[in-house]
């Protein structure tokens, strides 16, 4: 996903003290799993990683990241066994997001080789080896997980008898909704966001500071507290368009405005290296009005009361007058963006959207309301803002789940137990069978499974 330049600000990274084994740090072989060593500097490689993304835990880290290890050198076996390949695209994709992504963490490459101790050349062979074990690890679980029966209706029902009704997973409340959408004026307020940040860019050329004017005036919260600056980072994790007008301007230089999903942007550059750079921007979002909400909330008004007199159905009003365009073209019917379902648990629902309809009947229509469509949700963004009214079409009660109403999430359930079980199963078996040697160093440790405790 392309960073949103409005919500992220780089993170601090402290570097990790060597851990203090018993007789020093001296690197050894900590761990055998039939053919394959586990080493301290793997498990301390891991650990800078984690906390280099703020990765905590509540167990003992490296006991945890031993244990993950060891389970993925057992799928990895397997894999080879099996023939399986590796995704390279998938690899090479993933190792350009990593090595992208600790870049722009600690400030450039001379940053990642002091914290790693280690060349980048290096580093990026070890991390590509590392996952193309993880494609094929990932694969022989999904196979693993993948050789279950069908889930059948026997089988829930099954679950359903021989489960006690209060470890019944519990259905929460979900509505089916439509809605008419009006959008307030987007051209008029993008005229008005782009003059004023004209405006600044010539008090910039001026000789103002654009630090300054970034503290006093940009909208994104992150970077305004440091007069706008973003921190040494790969162009690979801003928006496209962003990145191009930065890449093509000289140190020093103010861009033209750039327009990207976040807003409108200027930028100055202050230091390029390669594919990564430094900069501050100044981010303007288009500004709606009092009299925006109040024209569109008396042209929705007026549609609420066409529909409840009968003048036209909802249905037919949405898709004339609706200016969203995937639920108009459905007659103003609601669909979840993350399942496609046309159900919406509460907490799946925006939190106007849900103000609106809470206290409504089935077949009410909620007054106006000011909320936010899903353009961006994919990418993490909240949406455009945007006027509605809401009809609940039809409510479901929170219910302990039954056969019945509730058959396609409880197949579901089933299934992924299945899927669990055929792993643990798999895994279990496997510790059984396999060479295993752990290092004393790690005796201490409670695995979370326990065959591998009885192999200490």
């Amino acid at each position: 996903m392309k960073r949103i330049l409005t919500a992220l600000a780089l993170a601090a990274c402290l570097p990790v003290a060597a851990q203090k084994y018993r007789g020093g740090v001296v690197d050894k072989t900590v761990a055998t799993v039939g053919g394959e060593t586990i080493l301290i500097s793997d498990i301390e490689e891991e650990v800078k990683q984690r906390r280099a993304g703020g990765l905590t835990s509540d167990r003992d880290i490296r006991c945890e990241i031993l244990e993950a290890m060891m389970e993925s050198k057992i799928f990895l076996m397997q894999a080879r066994i099996d023939s399986l390949t590796v995704n390279t695209d998938a690899v090479e994709s993933n190792l350009s997001q990593r090595i992208d992504w600790f870049r722009t963490q600690l400030g450039g490459d001379e940053e990642v080789e002091k914290y790693f101790g280690k060349p980048l050349y290096k580093l990026r062979q070890e991390w590509k080896k590392m996952l193309e074990e993880q494609s094929l690890t990932e694969q022989e679980r999904y196979q693993v997980a993948g050789k279950i029966p069908e889930v059948t209706p026997y089988d829930v029902k099954q679950y359903m008898d021989t489960t006690a009704k209060e470890d019944l997973p519990v259905v929460p409340q979900k509505f089916q909704l439509s809605q008419i959408c009006i959008y307030p004026d987007r051209e008029a307020a993008a005229v008005a966001v782009k003059e004023k940040l004209l405006s600044l860019r010539e008090r910039i050329m001026n000789g103002e500071k654009f630090s300054t004017l970034a503290r006093i005036y940009s909208e994104d919260p992150g970077s305004a507290r440091r007069g706008g600056e973003l921190g040494m980072a790969s162009k690979s994790i801003f928006w496209p368009v962003f990145s191009d007008a930065a890449m093509a301007l000289r140190p020093g230089s103010v861009s033209q405005i750039v327009e990207t999903p976040d807003g409108f942007h200027i930028i100055e550059v202050l230091e390029k290296k390669g594919d990564m750079f430094n900069a501050r921007h100044i981010l303007l979002k288009p500004q709606y009005t009092a009299d925006d909400r109040e024209k569109a909330f008396k042209r929705l008004d007026s549609l609420r009361t066409k529909i409840s007199e009968g003048e036209i159905t909802f249905e037919m009003a949405a898709r004339f007058f609706s200016e969203d365009l995937p639920t108009r073209t459905n007659g103003g019917q609601m669909a979840d963006p993350s399942t496609g379902s046309s159900y919406f648990d509460i907490d799946q629902m925006k939190p106007a959207d849900y103000a609106a309809v809470k206290d409504l009947k089935e077949g009410e229509i909620s007054a106006p309301v000011e909320s936010l469509d899903n353009e961006g949700y994919l990418q993490g963004r909240s949406g455009n803002l945007v006027y509605k009214i809401i009809r609940v079409d039809k409510i479901i009660p929170a219910h302990t789940a039954t056969f019945e109403r509730d058959y396609t999430q409880i197949l579901e359930q089933v299934e992924l137990s299945k899927k669990m079980e055929a792993v643990d199963a798999f895994m279990n078996e496997k510790i059984k069978d396999t060479y295993i040697v752990i290092d004393p160093l790690f005796k201490e440790c409670e695995f979370a499974r326990d065959a591998w405790n009885k192999k200490k």
